[in-house]
């Protein structure tokens, strides 16, 4: 008759079986089913929320923010500031010009006499560019997201571009803009979270679309 194993050996084996079977379940089964679930029911979410042309090419993701400025004069020159494109519509500040790999804050307070001067000055710059009064600049044109990626501008900033847009691009109307800002613009989250905001990224890529 075989001796009985030792205890801290059974042990050990139950152990290792019950790792096995819980691998098998949670490192395989698991995300497999879920990521068929999600494959089948959210293709386009569980994708990254590709945007594309209507000729098929990847315009970005309806996640992330992206800038729409001018080709630089020198690429290669770091030091040369990107200047915004009037023929589109602007996303909000961006604390690390919109690096998906980067998200963050600037990290600088209410208080921060830094940040003061950065509002002033994006504000006198927007209003320059959209040609309004300063005054009437939206908050969100001259402060970033948190994450520094929020693909959406208020409803009040996209409308403020709209006349600026139509004349840079001159063949469409500020009213065809203005239906694409509407046919873009978001209700809150959930319903009730935030506010309105428009896509800057799903806007622009119909844009593209104008004939």
């Amino acid at each position: 008759m075989s001796k009985p194993l030792p205890t801290t050996v059974r042990t050990h084996f139950t152990a290792l079986r019950m790792l096995l079977v819980m691998t098998v379940i949670l490192g395989l089964a698991y995300p497999l089913l879920v990521t068929g679930i999600s494959q089948v029911a959210f293709s386009g979410k569980a994708n990254g929320s590709i945007v594309k042309t209507t000729d098929g090419k990847e315009a970005g993701s309806g996640l992330l923010g992206q800038s729409y400025d001018l080709p630089k004069k020198n690429p290669s020159d770091t030091d040369e500031a990107a200047a915004p494109d009037p023929k589109w519509f602007q996303p909000r500040p961006s604390a690390n010009g919109y690096d998906p790999k980067s998200s963050g804050a600037s990290n600088l307070g209410p208080n921060s006499e830094d940040l003061t001067k950065a509002i002033e000055d994006r504000r006198k710059a927007v209003a320059e560019f959209d040609g309004v009064d300063p005054a009437s600049v939206p908050a969100d044109a001259v402060t970033a997201s948190g994450s520094a990626l929020d693909p959406h501008i208020s409803v009040a900033y996209a409308k403020e571009q709209v006349d600026r847009v139509a004349k840079a691009r001159g063949n469409v109307s500020p009213e065809q803009l203005n239906k694409l800002v509407e046919k873009y613009t978001e209700g809150p989250s959930l319903g009730f979270l935030g506010q309105e905001g428009v896509n800057v990224v799903l806007l622009n890529t119909a844009l593209a679309q104008q004939k």
